[in-house]
């Protein structure tokens, strides 16, 4: 298991990376298409898999990578979005033009069907750049329409309402927050507080207090040759589990428990204990007992 520094150390360089490629795929994702941009994502899941599972967490470091990956995905879409209209307003000129025609995406499942906006100028040349879209019936034919238009032809026209980037630059900066925070979680789930907590372990205070008013004083050692005895001698429930209570074991973490049910060809249950411990020939999620 990582030690406190080492996995402090750890939790940083990790955000780091993130942060790292979240920025780098953001810069590259004009520039290469999916059959490059889909491998690289890959390969930053499968990265990420390798560094949370040298945090010690008892969660899956697939789920939380995959979390993280998706948060830094939906940033760099969000950023993406943010710079474009940050781009329009810059070098956008803001002209008057009429609605020439209208009509909306085609249905794909549950999407979102946008409207699309044909504009021309006044003189009846037709405004630059992608059809205008929006996600509601905003404007009909004939309509005039104040818009933002990209003299390049590479963006889409906005109203100057549309073209306010804040929203966007929010959006990305959350985003990119959550794929930090959940390196976050996982560093704290690979604590020694964490692992504590969820092996039941009381703490030393409780311990005592326990102790005094149960008067049972049996040392560690008894406590683990009590356990044994109840591995070889308990009946299996209906389940096939041999099902133990954490208070008889007050001075056992959970991670020597599942290290003494392995000498004896037994398996420790990592999940849906509540209040006791239980094991198995074979487990459904195996507690780590090194």
């Amino acid at each position: 298991m990582p030690r406190p520094r080492y996995r402090v150390y750890l939790a940083v360089g990790i955000g780091c990376y993130v942060l790292a490629a979240i920025v780098s795929l953001f810069l590259i994702a004009d520039d290469f298409g999916p059959a490059l941009l889909v491998p690289l994502w890959i390969v930053h899941g499968g990265l990420l898999i390798l560094l949370i599972r040298k945090l010690g967490a008892k969660e899956s470091s697939t789920y939380a990578a995959l979390f993280i990956v998706a948060a830094s995905l939906m940033s760099v879409y969000v950023a993406a979005m943010a710079r474009d209209d940050l781009t329009l307003q810059q070098r956008g000129e803001k002209v008057p033009a009429t609605v020439v025609k209208k009509w909306r995406d085609p249905a794909e499942g549950r999407k979102n069907r946008d409207y699309n906006y044909t504009l021309e100028h006044q003189n009846g040349t037709k405004v630059p750049g992608p059809a205008m879209k929006t996600a509601n019936n905003q404007y009909g034919l004939g309509q005039k329409v104040t818009v933002l238009e990209d003299p390049q032809g590479e963006l889409r026209p906005q109203t100057p309402g549309q073209a306010d980037a804040t929203g966007e630059a929010l959006g990305s900066g959350a985003f990119a927050l959550a794929a930090l925070g959940a390196a976050g979680w996982m560093t704290w789930r690979g604590s020694d507080a964490a692992r504590r907590r969820d092996d039941g372990r009381p703490s030393a205070g409780m311990r005592k207090v326990y102790k005094a008013v149960t008067g049972d004083h049996t040392t560690q050692e008894e406590q683990e040759e009590k356990l044994r005895e109840a591995l070889r001698a308990y009946p299996a429930d209906r389940r096939g589990y041999i099902k133990v209570q954490l208070k008889d074991y007050p001075d056992l973490t959970q991670r020597r428990a599942a290290r003494i049910a392995w000498e004896t060809g037994l398996r420790a249950e990592a999940a849906g204990n509540r209040g006791s411990w239980r094991f198995k020939e074979t487990a459904i999620e195996e507690f780590p007992h090194d």
